[in-house]
């Protein structure tokens, strides 16, 4: 059985279909139709939900944690233990709440099919911003597409919603709230079970290691963001899953003197402080990896996992010569990244080993990293770049050059990283290290870009990476000016 809040109303579910998404579970189980689906892929936010949870603050003490999500990609299995928030909630003793009243005053409503997706993300950034701030907003609303209004106007709903916040019945029931999270913390191993189909909801990495042992077929869920594809894109049927966001342990991010530890089940918007500490273009591209929605489900772990040749992250963490942590009963071992991928969609993982957690070393100052594509957020990478050298005295000790996009899987070009290793740091060299680049990839042509266009982007964004590290300071210069 599994539990959690619907606004105050509890829920116990253990019959239900593993494979229903929580928008379906509102729409076709509950009758709440004003979750909308657009598109069954995480792409438009028309479906956007938010999802309570409770956390302990710096000072150790305990508050509700809202954020936003696509309820077309969440199986309801992820609820278990937390507070499920829709936009039928919002309105209380018969006045619209505060972000629904500011689209109605700044006429962000046009055609109304895409508004509670936008009233809900609305939601989720009111309640995590203690001032309006117009890179929160658009950060907030970029998974949210509209086509009637511009936008301009739900822009305006954000300033007003979230610029002097009036208290709401969220706010004068979190103590209550709080306490009923508590009261239904998971205390072991749930289950969703429809007889021909079940899920999983490990508490411990150990419970996981003994799962998944049990059912070496099961498809480890974490945000979802992909796997779930499968079941609303592909309509294929997946008989067993283990969830493994309600471990704990896999959660975490520890920072070592040398290195950073990062749990496989993080999700990639509490990776992004840690890493954009420490490598600032880690962090802006992370910005750029998928809208907010996603970026709250999806984790750090199930990118890598998913071995994807356009994952964002692996070819950051191969230049960084970051490690894996692969974990199978009671073994552990530790791998390189770049050592995971195998081929197209294969991997080194045994049968029943699974992610537990990322190594990434410190104190790489010279690392940088390049996304190439066709939107500037929430898109896949046509290439994806990563470059990290060591210099003593203008020659390159070390090189660590990793590409997404350009082979079928994520690539450390090594033809290019032998020109560099060894050679003067300046423009003939990067040229030459350009000519080796075809030498490591003979990139594919698809969609999102012809082979060539892979290639001469590939070749100058080693270009671009050369002028910025000899011009340390042209970014200052240029936001100074704007």
């Amino acid at each position: 059985m599994i539990q959690f809040l619907l606004n105050q109303e509890l829920r116990s579910e253990h019959a239900l279909d593993p494979n229903l998404t929580v928008l379906n579970y509102l729409r076709e189980h509950l009758g709440k139709s004003g979750t909308k689906e657009g598109c069954a892929s995480g792409d438009c936010g028309a479906c956007t939900v938010v999802v309570g949870e409770l956390q302990t603050d710096e000072q150790g003490a305990e508050q509700i944690r809202y954020r936003s999500l696509n309820s077309c990609l969440t199986f309801v299995s992820s609820l278990h233990g937390k507070q499920l928030v829709t936009v039928e909630d919002l309105k209380h003793q018969g006045q619209l709440h505060s972000v629904q009243q500011a689209m109605v005053d700044c006429h962000g409503s046009q055609c109304g099919f895409c508004t509670p997706g936008f009233v809900m993300s609305l939601f989720a950034l009111q309640k995590n911003s203690d001032a309006p701030d117009s890179a929160k907003a658009h950060e907030a609303l970029a998974g949210n597409l509209c086509r009637c209004t511009g936008y301009r106007p739900i822009l305006a709903a954000a300033e007003q919603a979230c610029c002097n916040k009036p208290q709401d019945q969220f706010d004068s029931r979190e103590a209550q709230t709080i306490a009923r999270l508590k009261s239904i913390a998971p205390t072991q191993t749930g289950e969703l079970n429809s007889g021909d189909k079940r899920c999983l909801v490990p508490l411990t990495v150990a419970d996981l290691a003994d799962l998944y042992d049990a059912y070496p077929q099961a498809r480890l869920l974490a945000g979802g963001t992909d796997l779930a594809l499968e079941v609303t894109q592909f309509h294929r049927t997946l008989p067993v899953m283990i969830y493994v966001g309600n471990i704990e342990a896999m959660k975490r991010i520890e920072t070592f003197d040398d290195r950073l530890e990062i749990g496989a089940a993080t999700a990639l918007s509490d990776c992004y402080s840690a890493l954009h500490h420490e490598y600032p273009d880690f962090g802006d591209l992370l910005h750029r990896f998928a809208s907010l929605q996603i970026r709250n489900q999806g984790t750090l772990g199930g990118n890598i996992g998913n071995a994807s040749p356009i994952g964002d992250s692996p070819p950051l963490l191969i230049a960084l010569g970051a490690q894996i942590v692969l974990c199978k009963g009671n073994v552990r071992r530790t791998l390189a990244l770049e050592d995971y991928f195998i081929d197209y969609r294969v991997t080194a993982r045994q049968d029943s080993e699974f992610i537990e957690k990322i190594i990434v070393p410190k104190g790489h100052a010279l690392f940088r990293a390049y996304k190439v594509s066709k939107r500037l957020d929430d898109d896949i990478s046509a290439v994806c770049a990563a470059f990290n050298l060591k210099l003593d005295n203008g020659v390159i000790s070390d090189a660590r050059v990793a590409f997404g996009g350009m082979a079928a899987t994520p690539k450390r070009a090594q033809h290019c990283e032998a020109v560099l290793i060894g050679a003067t740091w300046n423009s003939a060299t990067v040229e030459k290290a350009c000519a080796a680049l075809a030498e490591d990839f003979t990139p594919l042509s698809d969609f999102r870009a012809s082979k060539e266009y892979r290639l001469l982007s590939a070749q100058n964004l080693l270009r671009k990476y050369f002028i910025e590290l000899q011009t340390p300071h042209i970014e200052t210069r240029v936001t100074a000016y704007v």
